[in-house]
């Protein structure tokens, strides 16, 4: 392997981050259209939605990896490596590959002149797509990397699209009301294309009129499929056609156990075109899944657990956990944030659950400075970086205490690359 030409792509593709977020699909169509079109191709489930995404895309993959097909997956961001975004039956893209399609793709896109216009996240769809056509699978599952109607991922024509939930996030980017981020995220929607949703309230409603008008079946959690939880990680499923009493789940957080209806519903879903799980392929995949970052323990006395809540509804979730696992041990939480995120309400949201918040900033220029959050937050510390954020946590924390990673995927990923060095 030569290190200095995967560590050219790298920088070749993370210097397309310049250009930002751009939405629209002509750029991404463009790109496309020199290497071949990869996506005309594929075979996709497609899934949006504020929180749970990539949970889901996860768990859909593994069912289908254990009912016998080949599945690629792309997700984002990553942890600590590129190649996580990308899977065949959930092994990640090597870096030879990275950097043989980071010069194909190049070099086509190129023909037309010097330096065309594609942000990273462009550049590292068309990737994924081309990696999977070489690859043969026989489906591919697809997160959206922000909102849905002019996400770089929305050239394909998938064979049901999932939409997890719709709550504040992006706003800038997206909108500043539930109506109008749902309205972003519908985009994803095909005609006839089976929709499968989490979602509720004013949210639910722009779903339900899309779906009408493109006469998409829509499949809502709690109406036309369920779930019970009946005992820890483990619960029931009421579905389109199927039953499943008393599956087990190997992750951690009843909302894992809402996005694995979700992922149940969406595999139902695919049935028609002839993927089918049968029910010893769902449990055995359910009951081995792993997700990294989202309620990861990565170190026992102290428990250290890395979750990637990073926005109000997120932080919710992760503070019902906190109280139902935990609510007898001490706990700290390290919190680094985005700066165009709602952290004050995030904060907020973890207040009567932790003893001890030590508040640090992630190594991006996106990153809120630690000391911006020290007056929102009872018995605070406030660090320069996560390493010396770790270091803080140790040094206050009990064999018996808990110590919470979260606020940002940027933040839990320093952290999961520093964790053995400093426990």
């Amino acid at each position: 392997m030569n290190d200095a030409a995967y560590e050219n792509s790298l920088k070749y593709l993370f210097g397309l981050e310049k250009f930002g977020s751009v939405f629209g699909l002509e750029n991404i169509s463009r790109l496309l259209g020199a290497i071949g079109d990869p996506h005309k191709s594929l075979r996709t489930v497609h899934i949006a939605g504020t929180n749970g995404k990539g949970s889901v895309a996860t768990m859909i993959a593994c069912i289908l990896k254990a009912a016998g097909y080949r599945v690629g997956k792309y997700t984002s961001p990553h942890l600590v490596s590129f190649t996580e975004r990308i899977t065949v039956d959930e092994e990640e893209i090597t870096e030879r590959d990275v950097i043989s399609l980071t010069d194909y793709i190049r070099a086509r896109a190129h023909r037309s002149g010097p330096d065309p216009f594609y942000t990273f996240f462009d550049f590292t769809t068309a990737l994924a797509f081309e990696y999977f056509r070489r690859k043969e699978v026989d489906i591919a599952v697809i997160e959206t990397g922000l909102g849905g109607r002019l996400d770089s991922t929305n050239v394909i024509e998938p064979m049901a699209s999932v939409i997890t939930n719709v709550a504040f996030d992006h706003m800038g980017e997206l909108g500043g009301t539930i109506g109008k981020i749902a309205s972003e995220k519908v985009g994803i929607i095909k005609r006839g294309v089976p929709v499968i949703t989490g979602a509720r309230g004013k949210a639910l409603g722009v779903l339900e009129r899309s779906a009408r008008g493109l006469s998409s079946p829509l499949y809502v959690l709690g109406r036309d499929f369920v779930f019970r939880k009946k005992g820890n990680k483990r619960f029931s499923y009421r579905g389109i056609a199927k039953t499943y009493d008393d599956v087990s789940l190997n992750l951690d957080g009843d909302h894992q156990l809402s996005n694995a209806a979700l992922a149940l519903c969406a595999v139902e879903a695919l049935s028609p075109a002839g993927f089918v799980a049968a029910p010893g392929h769902v449990r055995d995949a359910l009951g081995t899944v792993k997700w990294q970052g989202r309620l990861e323990t990565v170190r026992q006395q102290p428990l250290v657990i890395l979750d990637g809540a990073h926005n109000v509804s997120g932080v919710r979730a992760l503070a019902r956990f906190l109280r139902s696992r935990y609510r007898d041990r001490r706990k700290l939480v390290v919190f680094g944030v985005m700066r165009d995120k709602q952290y004050e309400r995030m904060l907020d949201a973890m207040k009567g659950c932790i003893d001890l918040a030590i508040l640090t900033q992630p190594k991006t220029d996106r990153a809120l400075e630690a000391e911006n959050m020290r007056h929102l937050a009872h018995n605070s510390i406030v660090t320069k970086d996560t390493k010396s954020a770790l270091r803080k946590a140790r040094q206050f924390a009990g064999e018996k205490d808990v110590i919470l990673v979260t606020g940002s995927f940027y933040t839990i990923g320093e952290a999961k690359q520093a964790v053995n060095e400093i426990f």
